[in-house]
């Protein structure tokens, strides 16, 4: 008796999809191109086309309609219709899914991706922060965004001198 066929598969990662498009013929990408813009391609420069698709294929699974996003944008234009002053970014700011956060250190290169559901993957293992990452790679405890230079190193304001200037 043969032994029984797994008929689900996973689909392919985002990454594989596009480590694939090499392998296409021009065809295929020409079709490819089609089925994601609905249009035809405008050039016939292949580099080009594997890169826009590339970019369409992250975007279609990267994009996800975000509640927080949202709320905080409109809080954000709300301000600056009232005073006309763009605010800093918010301390909730966490970079889109799909990036790719990298960082030399001790002349080691170090990847961290980030996760459409808000947390870190760094070696195959998930963390809910950066910082958790960034001690992990020092075995001290930094700032998660400013050892991965999302954020810059705050400087301490200066006191102001007693008795005024003369």
């Amino acid at each position: 008796m043969n032994a029984p066929t797994n008929t689900w598969t996973t689909p392919p990662t985002v990454a594989a999809k596009i480590a694939g498009l090499s392998n296409l013929e021009m065809p295929a990408i020409k079709s490819l191109w089609l089925s994601l813009f609905d249009a035809d391609p405008p050039t016939h420069n292949r580099q080009f086309l594997e890169r826009r698709i590339a970019y369409r294929l992250q975007e279609q699974a990267f994009r996800q309609v975000n509640p927080q996003l949202l709320d905080r944008n409109s809080r954000r234009i709300a301000s600056l219709l009232a005073t006309g002053k763009v605010k800093k970014r918010d301390r909730d700011f966490r970079p889109a899914a799909g990036t790719l956060l990298t960082r030399e250190y001790r002349g080691v290169a170090y990847r961290v991706a980030v996760t459409a559901d808000g947390q870190y993957e760094f070696e195959g293992r998930m963390f809910p922060s950066l910082s958790m990452i960034a001690r992990e790679i020092t075995g001290t405890r930094w700032s998660g965004p400013v050892f991965f230079g999302i954020k810059p190193i705050s400087t301490p304001k200066q006191k102001a001198k007693k008795g005024g200037q003369r």
